[in-house]
This record gives C-alpha cells, sequence and structure tokens, in this order.
C-alpha cells in the first residue's frame, strides 16, 4: 500500500538544524505532548525581582543527547518552579525564559527546572545555595522530518493530513502526539518509535463538502533517535479524474448528472455531481455509475499514478426487441 524510503542524516547541530521555535500556542495546534516529562502545576509568575544585588545566577543549557556537545540555541522555552507545592497542590513559578542559556538571580532554595523544545521536554531539580550554579539538560530528542512525493514532485504542505501517533503492541494508532504535522518541517520528538499516517488531500475546486480527504494513504514506522535527524520520504500513488456522462464517446458531458465512485468490491469511494466533476484518487482500478433523468450507466476505468485524465461514461441504449414473425 505504501513505499517508504528512509535516509538518516547524521547528528544534528543546532546551527545547521534551525528547527522551529516551540511556543505554547503552536504546540496545541500541533496536537497533545508525546510522553515527557511534564512541568509542574504552576501559579502566575511573580513580577522579576527589582534587586538582584547578592542574589546567585542558575545558568541553564540544553541539549538534544545525554552526549551531544553542541547546546541547542534557539526555540527554548524554560521554566522555574518552586520545588515545595502550595496549599492547593500547585508549584509557584519563580522564573520564566525563551532564551536558548538564559541566567536567571535566584534566591537560595530548591527549584524544579522545566525545559520545553517542540514536543520534547525534560524536568531537573535544582538547588542554589549562596554561589552560582550552571545545569545542562539533555532532552534525549531528535528530529524528524517528513518529505511528501507524487511521481518526481513533492507535495506541498497544504494538500496534505499528517497525523503521527506512538504506537502500542496490536494497535499502531494508539496515542495521537502530532495531529497536523506539516511535511518539509522539521519537528522535534522525544526519542522513540513512532507511526505516520500521511493522507492526500483534494484541494480543486471540484472538492466537494468539507471532507477533502482521498483514499491515497501513506503509512511509515519509524525510529527517531537521540541527537539525529531523521528524514522519511512518504510516496504517493494517486491522479486527478474528470468524470463525464456522454451520449456517445467524446461527446458533451451532460449536466444534472450524479455519480459514484466505487471500488471493484463495491465500497462507495466518493459521491459526486455535475457535468464533469474532478476528484483524486489513489492508484488502483474502479468503477464510475452515473445516474441522469432516471437511468443508471456504469463504465470500468483504471488510475495510474501522476497520469491526470477524463472518464467517460457512455449512455448506452437498449437493444429494441425484435418483432415477433409467426413461425
Amino acid at each position: 500500500m505504501s513505499k517508504r524510503d528512509f535516509r538518516r542524516i547524521g547528528p544534528i547541530l543546532a546551527v545547521a538544524l534551525a528547527l522551529p521555535a516551540a511556543t505554547d500556542q503552536a504546540l496545541a495546534r500541533r496536537g497533545q505532548l508525546p510522553p515527557a516529562p511534564s512541568a509542574p502545576s504552576q501559579s502566575p509568575a511573580p513580577a522579576a525581582p527589582a534587586n538582584t544585588e547578592g542574589l546567585a545566577t542558575l545558568r541553564l543549557s540544553a541539549t538534544l543527547g545525554a552526549n551531544d556537545s553542541q547546546t541547542i540555541r534557539s526555540g527554548m522555552v524554560w521554566r522555574v518552579f518552586e520545588e515545595a507545592a502550595q496549599p492547593d497542590g500547585s508549584h509557584k513559578l519563580i522564573a520564566q525564559s525563551d532564551e536558548a542559556t538564559p541566567t536567571l538571580p535566584l534566591p537560595d532554595g530548591a527549584y524544579v527546572v522545566h525545559a520545553a523544545y517542540g514536543l520534547a521536554g525534560a524536568t531537573r531539580r535544582v538547588v542554589v545555595e549562596g554561589h552560582n550554579v550552571a545545569e545542562r539538560l539533555p532532552l534525549n530528542a531528535g528530529g524528524l522530518k517528513l518529505v511528501d512525493m507524487l511521481g518526481e514532485t513533492k507535495i506541498p504542505s497544504q494538500r496534505l493530513a499528517i497525523s503521527i501517533y506512538v504506537p502500542e503492541r496490536g494497535n499502531a494508532e494508539a496515542k495521537l502526539v502530532v495531529a497536523n504535522a506539516k511535511s518539509d518541517e522539521v519537528i522535534c520528538l522525544p526519542e522513540g518509535a513512532y507511526h505516520i499516517v500521511s493522507t492526500l488531500l483534494d484541494t480543486s475546486q471540484g472538492a466537494q463538502g468539507g471532507n477533502n480527504t482521498t483514499n491515497s494513504v501513506v503509512t511509515a514506522d519509524l525510529k527517531v533517535p537521540a541527537g539525529k535527524l531523521i528524514e522519511a520520504t512518504l510516496k504517493h500513488h494517486a491522479a486527478a479524474i474528470t468524470l463525464k456522462l456522454v451520449k456517445a464517446p467524446g461527446g458533451e458531458a451532460l449536466a444534472n448528472t450524479s455519480f459514484s465512485v466505487l471500488t471493484p468490491g463495491g465500497d462507495v469511494i466518493r459521491e459526486l455531481i455535475g457535468a464533469f466533476p474532478s476528484l483524486v484518487l489513489a492508484e488502483g482500478e474502479y468503477v464510475a455509475i452515473a445516474r441522469h433523468d432516471g437511468k443508471t450507466y456504469q463504465n470500468t476505468f483504471r488510475v495510474q499514478s501522476t497520469k491526470d485524465a477524463d472518464v467517460e461514461v457512455v449512455m448506452k441504449e437498449e437493444a429494441a426487441p425484435q418483432d415477433e414473425r409467426p413461425q
């Protein structure tokens, strides 16, 4: 059903990779976070202390893998909480920064530091006792870049619906972690196994209804290692088909025609209305049924990948019965 071509690229260097910045709003748009250390529940952050004289500093940095020497240089979100929980169970947010390597003045005490980068995160307990502290957190994360192709042409992101799941035994789509992944962009993910589902969308003017997904679906199973970028090429095999009901081959398309496109097994793929409606279909064999003026006509056709084509359903008149002649 699908073809996959995976290419593994060497360790990610923060300068060259330029992973997209991760804001809370971006994470919300992309779906639920995958399993990763979560930040404590929080109270609103107080204003920064006006006088930092005499305070120790906490300098923070992060790497994708535990053995990486290169620190992440953009896209980080840091939050520092008091370790002790408040009566309602929340943790007071002491400081927050979107700098890659912030230096934060803090009074003595025990804190929980949470680092977020893309969909990856890590937490660490830190104690400040009258001297400056430097902490480097490994996120155990990697990058995933999805490239979708139709023939030799890269498919634009707006023509795709891509979902990323964390699989479990017996269920490849056990947990949705990214609902609307973008092709040709690097997505930061915690290291682990993932299941990718890429659906080609029909964005032509003839596409009807709110659901414009096609039956061209490509899946892939892959592992994202810490500190590396995985690039997966997903190859769709589909074409655009225009349906016509004609009185004779090559004739004019008749208006007010209802079409149904079915698989050879009888499963309905799409219902369309019009003189020459179009739709995108995965490579394979289909049956087109046309209904006009109370009569039904049909034709069997085959879709070849990247070969856009017109499919005619010819109105075949039934043969008139022969006159009965006496014996």
